[in-house]
């Protein structure tokens, strides 16, 4: 009996000292990989927020040519979405899904037709310069719901912050060969040269089914067999180019691109 006692609390101990190393290791892994992972977001980042401004190709493949793209073409700035005016902040430790959950930072939307429930306070926008120095493009992060869930990506606007450059989702649930090619190049291809405002800078996109017209600058056509993820784009785009979203901050700067940036 005294035997089986002894043998029971060995392996009790063996057990916690193996449960011991285990904790140990995952926490130094936790720790040490930290700063990569860190890296590789801000990197995937990087990537796409070129994509939208249409700088892919200048860009290349390797993390170095795509981080030294960016610092020469993109300025980071923050807007305060309430009043359309700059504001401060840090790009790269930014988390506007946090901003989103935390009632102090955040702000419900009277008209929340993309589904968002919560709309961070400010956000992060990128001015993109040209080989003049030039700024020629602004990327605005957009974030609304598909048909699954929610549904993260960027606009790319021309200096007139009308013309769309790119629209470039990277992070959804959509179904695939459905609602998933909103990530189609094809697809993507559309939006290029489409006008986000009418004459009367009353938000004008929208997205058609059954196709748009080839004289409608405003349409786009529908992704065939996802109408609810369609849906969700155009209501997407329509919220945060409306006063809900940047449509204060585009009101204040159209039309004062400087070679600075937006005054």
């Amino acid at each position: 009996m005294s035997s089986n006692k002894e043998s029971f609390a060995r392996t009790l101990i063996f057990v916690f000292i193996v449960c011991l190393v285990c904790a140990a290791l995952v926490s130094f892994s936790a720790v040490s990989l930290k700063p990569l992972q860190k890296a590789n977001k801000l990197l995937d980042q990087h990537t796409k927020i070129l994509e939208a401004a249409g700088l892919s190709d200048k860009a290349g493949k390797k993390a170095a040519s795509i981080n030294a793209a960016f610092d020469k073409y993109i300025v980071p700035k923050f807007v305060d979405l309430n009043t359309g005016e700059y504001t401060t902040g840090d790009h790269e430790t930014y988390d506007e899904r946090s901003d989103a959950r935390n009632p102090e930072k955040s702000t419900k939307p009277k008209n929340d037709i993309a589904g968002i429930n919560r709309r961070a306070d400010k956000a992060a926008i990128y001015l993109v310069k040209n080989d003049e120095g030039q700024i020629d493009t602004v990327v605005l992060p957009i974030v609304g719901m598909g048909l699954w869930d929610i549904m993260y990506g960027y606009i790319g606007l021309e200096a007139d912050l009308n013309t769309v450059k790119s629209v470039v989702y990277y992070d959804l649930k959509e179904t695939p060969g459905l609602g998933a090619e909103v990530q189609n190049p094809k697809w993507k291809a559309l939006w290029k040269g489409k006008k986000m405002y009418d004459e009367q800078g009353n938000v004008a996109i929208k997205i058609v089914k059954g196709g748009a017209k080839p004289d409608d600058v405003h349409g786009v056509d529908a992704l065939s067999g996802a109408t609810l993820t369609s849906r969700g784009v155009e209501h997407t785009i329509r919220f945060w180019l409306s006063d809900e979203g940047y449509g204060r901050f585009i009101a204040k700067h159209r039309g004062k691109l400087t070679d600075g940036g937006l005054d």
